[in-house]
C-alpha cells in the first residue's frame, strides 16, 4: 500500500501527535508498505533518515508546536504528489493538512481515515479568549470528521470528547503503541552525565510541552509544598514550550529552583528514556492530554505515573496497581507523591506489565483496518458525505 500520513507538526519529535505519526510511518514500512510523512516543512531540522517525508512550505504558529502550511501553494510538493496514487489517506489533525488528505482521497478514490488526538476547543479558547470563536472552530473541525470514511480515537474518553463537540458518527478506538527500549550502559552514563541527578533522594519527572495547558505549574507548586513539609526530592522538567520562562520564574519564586532541573527539548530518545528510568515517579497532572505517550514511555522503563482522577490521560490506570490517581490541586498532588513513593517500585513493575503495547502489534490492527476500508471503498460501501 501507498499510505499518506498527514499532520501539522514537523519534525516528528516535536509533539505527541507528530511522534505517533512518525511511528505509524516507520512501522508500516517494516510491514512492506510505503508510508509518507506529509507535513509543513521546517528547514531548521533535517528529515528523519528512517521515515520518508513529503513536505511543503510552512510557518510556525506562535505559542504552539504546530506549523501552518498550504500544500497547494508549494510547487515542489505539487510536482511530487502529482505522480503518486494513494491507497489510504490518514489525517492526524483536522486543519490544512487534513484538507489536502481529503482532496487526495477524492482524487484517488481512496478511503480517508482521521484520528482525533487533541482537545481543540481548549486550544482555541486559550488562543482567542473567545468561546464564540472556539465553538466556531470546533464546528468546522466536526464537519471535517463527518466527511471521513472512518474516525479513530486513541482511547474511549478521547472519543467522548469528539462526541461532546457534536460528532455523530461511529468512532474506532485505535490506541498508541510504545516500543520496548533497552538502554546500553554507555547511553545511561552519557545521559546522566549531561543531566546529573543527585543520589539518595526521590526523583520526580514531568515530560511534555512547557505549556500551562498541561498543568506543569501544579507540579512545581506541589513540590514547594513537599519542601515545606521537609521532604527531600529532585524534579526533572523535560521539554520546551511557550511558558518555559514562566515556569523557570515560578520555580525560583517558590524557593525550589535548586531542586529542579529544566532540560529543555530532548531530541535524543536514549537520554529521555534514561531519565524516565532514573526517576521514581512521573508526575503528569494534565487535563488537556488524551492518551499521553509519556505515560507509556515511562511505564516501559518501569516508572509509574501520577495522573488526575477522571482525566482522559488516566484511562487504563488502576490506582495502586499500575499507576496513581489524585485530585487536581497542588496539595492533593503533593500528598499523592509522598504516598506513591512508598510503593513506586512495585507499581512501576505493574505499569511495565500492563501499559505499553509494542507498535508492531498496533500496526497489525491498523493495517487490517486499512485493508477493510480499501475493500469497502472499492465496493462503494464506505461512509460518504
Amino acid at each position: 500500500m501507498l499510505i499518506g500520513q498527514f499532520c501539522e507538526t514537523y519534525p516528528p519529535t516535536v509533539d505527541g501527535v507528530g511522534r505517533v505519526m512518525y511511528s505509524y510511518c516507520k512501522h508500516l514500512k517494516t510491514q512492506g508498505h510505503r508510508a509518507l510523512y506529509v507535513a509543513p516543512d521546517n528547514r531548521k531540522f533535517a528529515p528523519p533518515e528512517d521515515c520518508e517525508t513529503l513536505l511543503y512550505g510552512g510557518v510556525s504558529v506562535p505559542g504552539e508546536a504546530y506549523r501552518a502550511g498550504f500544500p497547494r501553494l508549494s510547487k515542489r510538493y505539487r510536482r511530487q504528489v502529482r505522480g503518486l496514487r494513494f491507497d489510504v489517506l490518514h489525517a492526524h489533525s483536522p486543519f490544512f493538512a487534513a484538507r489536502e488528505a481529503r482532496r487526495l482521497a477524492k482524487r484517488d478514490g481512496a478511503p480517508l481515515v482521521a484520528t482525533f488526538h487533541s482537545k481543540y476547543y481548549d486550544d482555541f479558547l486559550k488562543a482567542t479568549h473567545s468561546r464564540l470563536i472556539a465553538k466556531a472552530v470546533v464546528a468546522y473541525i466536526v464537519r471535517f470528521y463527518h466527511s471521513c470514511d472512518e474516525v479513530w480515537a486513541v482511547n474511549r474518553q478521547t472519543g467522548d470528547v469528539l462526541k461532546s463537540y457534536g460528532y455523530r458518527g461511529d468512532i474506532q478506538v485505535m490506541p498508541n503503541g510504545t516500543d520496548p527500549f533497552l538502554l546500553t550502559h554507555e547511553q545511561r552514563r552519557d545521559a546522566l552525565r549531561r543531566y546529573p541527578v543527585p543520589d539518595g533522594i526521590p526523583v520526580l519527572i514531568f515530560a511534555g510541552q512547557q505549556n500551562l495547558k498541561k498543568n506543569p505549574d501544579s507540579v512545581l507548586k506541589a513540590c514547594a509544598i513537599l519542601k515545606k513539609r521537609g521532604m527531600e526530592f529532585y524534579l526533572i522538567m523535560v521539554g520546551s514550550g511557550p511558558d518555559e520562562n514562566k515556569l523557570h520564574d515560578l520555580a525560583r519564586k517558590l524557593g525550589i529552583g535548586q531542586n529542579v532541573l529544566f532540560t529543555g527539548f530532548l531530541s535524543e530518545r536514549p537520554a529521555l528514556m534514561a531519565l524516565y528510568e532514573r526517576a521514581d515517579l512521573l508526575v503528569f497532572p494534565s487535563l488537556y492530554d488524551n492518551a499521553p505517550m509519556v505515560v507509556r514511555e515511562a511505564a516501559a522503563m518501569g516508572t509509574p505515573s501520577l495522573l488526575i482522577e477522571g482525566s482522559c490521560a488516566a484511562e487504563g490506570i488502576t490506582h495502586g496497581e499500575n499507576g496513581y490517581l489524585c485530585q487536581n490541586s497542588p496539595g492533593a498532588i503533593a500528598s499523592a507523591v509522598a504516598k506513591a513513593l512508598t510503593t513506586a517500585d512495585a507499581v512501576g513493575q505493574g505499569a511495565k506489565r500492563t501499559i505499553p503495547v509494542p507498535w508492531n502489534e498496533i500496526i497489525l490492527a491498523v493495517e487490517a483496518r486499512y485493508n477493510t476500508l480499501i475493500q469497502a471503498k472499492q465496493k462503494g460501501t464506505t461512509h460518504e458525505t
